[in-house]
């Protein structure tokens, strides 16, 4: 079992696109459209690889959850890098700024951005393939 996909309510699909395109420049627009979900019309893209993408839905309305509370809904998502430097360098160019430096040890290194609509996203390197070494609990 592995996850497929993430459905995103998202403010503005071009800005939204931006920031995930800086950190997944292997990642293509596999499609789109529009029509209406729930009584309200919407545009949508695909935006991924063959195997994982993110469903990004425009239009969104209202605010976010506090990041730092304890309000039910997401908190963050994850995404495992091969190369957590290169992904730094690739988002400060295109101006998004980390939002929390994350852990640091000999086995992984992660930072957090914040995205244009306000998802936590987490980027992490492991230098290990044990996974008992890979968190810290």
């Amino acid at each position: 079992m592995r996850l497929e996909h993430l459905n995103l309510v998202v403010n503005d699909l071009t800005e939204t696109l931006a920031f995930y395109q800086a950190a997944f420049p292997h990642w293509t627009v596999r499609g789109g459209g529009e029509g209406e979900w729930h009584g309200v019309q919407r545009k949508w893209i695909h935006f991924g690889d063959d195997n994982n993408y993110l469903s990004l839905n425009d239009n969104g309305k209202g605010t976010m959850r506090p990041i730092e509370g304890y309000d039910l809904g997401l908190a963050h998502f994850a995404y495992e890098v091969s190369d957590l430097e290169g992904l730094r360098n690739r988002m400060e160019k295109a101006g998004f700024e980390i939002a929390i430096v994350g852990g640091k040890d000999a086995n992984y290194d992660s930072v957090y951005y914040n995205d244009p609509n306000g998802y936590e996203v987490e980027f992490v390197q492991y230098t290990t393939d044990i996974p008992s070494e890979r968190n810290q609990y």
